[in-house]
C-alpha cells in the first residue's frame, strides 16, 4: 500500500453524552480512509482537554501541532441554538498559525436547518484565520431520521453522492495548498 500524501483532520464538533457527533464522523471518516491517499487524524474535544481561557499546556501543543500537520481540516458540527459548540470554539481560538492556508471543510447536521446555520459562522471565523472554508457542505437535516442504529446512512449510496463534491474539492485544495505551502511559506 503506498504512504498516504495527504493528512487531513477530522473534528468532532460536540462533547456532549450521547452526542450524535460520533455516528456522522464515523461514517464521514470511513469515506475519507477509502482513499489511501489520505491519512486521517480524528481530533476529539472530548479527549483533548484544552483550557478555555486559552492558557497552553500540554493537549494545547500537541492539538496545535496535529492541525499544524493537517493538509485539510473537517469540522464535524451539530447546530446547537443557531450556532455552533463552545467546545468547537476553544478548540478553533486555541490554534492561530495552523489554520492559515488550509481547506476546512464542514459536515453538519441538525434539526431542520440540518446543521447549516453553524457552518454559516463557521466560515466567517475561518475566513479570519486565513483559512480556506470550502463551499461544498455535507447537511443532514433531521439527522437521527438518516442514520440506522447500527450508524450508518439508511441510504449510503444517496449520502455519498451528496458527500461527492466536499470529498473532491477537499483533495483538490488539500494537494494545491499544501504544495504552495511548501514553495512560499504563508504571509501572515
Amino acid at each position: 500500500m503506498p504512504e498516504p500524501e495527504l493528512r487531513y483532520a477530522v473534528i468532532l464538533g460536540s462533547v456532549r453524552p450521547e452526542r450524535f457527533c460520533d455516528t456522522v464522523a464515523s461514517w464521514f471518516t470511513e469515506l475519507l480512509n477509502r482513499d489511501e491517499r489520505i491519512d486521517v487524524d480524528l481530533l476529539d474535544p472530548a479527549t483533548i482537554r484544552l483550557p478555555t481561557d486559552l492558557s497552553g499546556g500540554e493537549d494545547t501543543e500537541d492539538f496545535s501541532r496535529r492541525i499544524g500537520a493537517a493538509d485539510a481540516v473537517v469540522i464535524i458540527t451539530p447546530e446547537y441554538n443557531h450556532g455552533y459548540s463552545a467546545a468547537l470554539k476553544t478548540m478553533i481560538d486555541t490554534v492561530r498559525e495552523g489554520w492559515q492556508a488550509k481547506p476546512i471543510g464542514f459536515v453538519s447536521y441538525g434539526g431542520v436547518s440540518g446543521g447549516l446555520r453553524a457552518v454559516e459562522q463557521l466560515r466567517g471565523v475561518f475566513g479570519e484565520l486565513h483559512a480556506v472554508p470550502l463551499r461544498d457542505t455535507v447537511s443532514f437535516a433531521h439527522a437521527e431520521d438518516s442514520f440506522a442504529a447500527v450508524g450508518s446512512p439508511l441510504d449510503p449510496h444517496a449520502a455519498e453522492r451528496r458527500a461527492e463534491p466536499l470529498l473532491r474539492t477537499l483533495l483538490w485544495w488539500a494537494s494545491t495548498l499544501r504544495d504552495a505551502r511548501h514553495r512560499v511559506p504563508y504571509p501572515a
